[in-house]
């Protein structure tokens, strides 16, 4: 399970699924790690049934800042991000 924390307030999402979000071509990629330009979703697909959030999206990514085994850190317009896989 994906976790995405916006690291100035600790708020974010735990979800199984990832997916990429290209605004350009108005695509979705499943199962993708963070990419320049594209916004990313983590959520679930049963969340709805069980909460008022599905998922958490962010704005483009600007900047892939670091990345390890265990997580990736990166920005985008508005906020800097920490996705532990």
């Amino acid at each position: 399970m994906a976790t995405l924390i916006r690291d100035r307030d600790g708020e974010g999402y735990s979800g199984s699924r990832v997916e990429s979000y290209d605004p350009a071509n108005d695509m979705k990629l499943s199962g993708h790690e963070p990419k320049l330009g594209h916004c990313l979703l983590v959520g679930t697909t049963t969340a709805g049934m069980f909460s008022d959030r599905d998922w958490w999206a962010t704005t483009p990514i600007t900047k892939i800042v670091s990345e390890t085994d265990e997580e990736i850190k990166f920005e985008t317009k508005n906020s800097s991000y920490t996705l532990r896989r």
